[in-house]
């Protein structure tokens, strides 16, 4: 990961949209350089929203008072919250596209330059999965995860956003049939075809027969990657005409109305089912993302209310450094750091500062005031990078 500072900008403009103006001079045989478009801070409130969704469903101790919406859909019902922040992340990794492209696009700059930095960001999202794993593990561990997931995907849709945008719908389009038809249609041996349930399923079956425990999961880059292009086209969208904000409102409520509706069909054939990321899920969550995308642009970008959504803005400035960090010391500190008690045994320290809430405050309170209070120090240690300009990015 690498640290970069926002550029200067306005005392009264959040740091998400700072530029730097400059005059200068074009050669009378060279066109003035496009200026840089302005930063979407929408889609920086909505990368906060699901990276702290995903930090606030990872370490929940709520206990019996959980809310049904922050606990995973049972095998093929309806997905809950704790379901669409992983996808929301998975399209909004789609919609930056665009703008990341056209920065690395810039007259005189070499077309290999933006694919190494594609290769180099799959790379690093890759190798710190592998660390994450194996962390978890105690042990060296190459296998599939979180953020293997994204990697890869942002790597297919990166290499095909040089593909026109109709060429890349119909990619994904075909990237969510052939999965979609796979599932209902080729056999499995000794079960009838069509079968889909948490015991006997084509894509378990490939797991366990064919691609190990190393490599299951690697089916769910095909359908993840198609939800990567809907966001290039949706980044697309919001890129080309910026000085239209109300046509871009129509865009992404009209695209995340249809996508809800086509998920919801879909679903009356194959269930939405996160584990295995079927079609129906992805549009569906897709498409509830767009939802949310155009409520955050709408009040953000269009109306300029903009001071609700810093705290959402200050986690997603540093998305990958708020999912990865946390785990990290989770797993090496809190969970392996221990201390005796006077009457009692070794505890960690996580379970030494739960029990104590607990004792205190009882089960849930204790349980909720933990979750808040660890959710709390590392958005301040987000605030604390915010204000310094120090965003790592991969």
């Amino acid at each position: 990961m690498t640290a970069e500072a926002p550029v200067a900008q306005d005392s009264d403009r959040p740091v998400s949209e700072k530029q730097t103006i400059e005059c200068s001079r074009s050669a009378p045989d060279q066109p003035a350089p496009r200026p840089p478009a302005r930063r979407l801070v929408s889609l920086d409130a909505f990368r906060g929203l699901a990276i702290l969704g995903m930090l606030l469903v990872n370490e929940k101790v709520f206990g019996p008072a959980t809310p049904i919406q922050l606990k995973h859909a049972r095998w093929n019902q309806n997905p809950h919250f704790a379901d669409m922040v992983f996808p929301w992340f998975l399209l909004i990794v789609g919609v930056a596209i665009p703008y990341a492209a056209a920065a690395r696009r810039q007259p005189g700059t070499a077309r290999s330059a933006y694919y190494l930095k594609v290769v180099r960001r799959t790379v690093i999202l890759v190798l710190l999965g592998f660390l994450i794993n194996s962390s978890y593990a105690r042990h060296p561990l190459f296998n599939m995860g979180v953020l293997q997931l994204i990697g890869l995907a942002y790597f297919v849709g990166a290499l095909l956003y040089g593909l026109p945008l109709t060429a890349r719908l119909g990619v994904a389009a075909v990237f969510l049939l052939s999965h979609w038809a796979a599932i209902r249609f080729i056999p499995i041996p000794g079960v009838v075809v069509g079968v889909f349930t948490e015991q006997q399923n084509l894509i378990k079956y490939l797991h366990q027969a064919h691609l190990g425990h190393r490599l299951a999961g690697i089916i769910g880059v095909v359908p993840t990657s198609a939800l990567v292009l809907i966001g290039t086209a949706i980044g697309d969208a919001l890129r080309r005409e910026p000085e239209r904000p109300w046509r871009n409102v129509a865009i992404l409520l009209g695209a995340g109305l249809s996508l809800v509706a086509l998920g919801l069909l879909w679903n009356l054939d194959l269930r939405f089912n996160k584990p295995y990321w079927t079609a129906s899920f992805v549009v569906f969550a897709a498409g509830w993302g767009l939802l949310v995308l155009g409520l955050f642009y709408l009040l953000i970008d269009v109306k300029g209310w903009r001071a609700w959504a810093f705290p959402l803005v200050v986690a997603g400035m540093n998305a990958v450094f708020i999912y990865v960090v946390p785990i990290l010391v989770k797993v090496h500190t809190l969970r392996e750091w221990s201390w005796t008690c006077a009457a009692g045994p070794s505890l960690t320290v996580e379970q030494g500062l739960q029990n104590s809430l607990f004792l205190h405050l009882g089960r849930v309170p204790g349980g909720i005031l933990y979750t808040f209070c660890y959710i709390l120090f590392w958005w301040l240690v987000l605030l604390w990078m915010y204000r310094r300009r120090v965003f790592l990015r991969v």
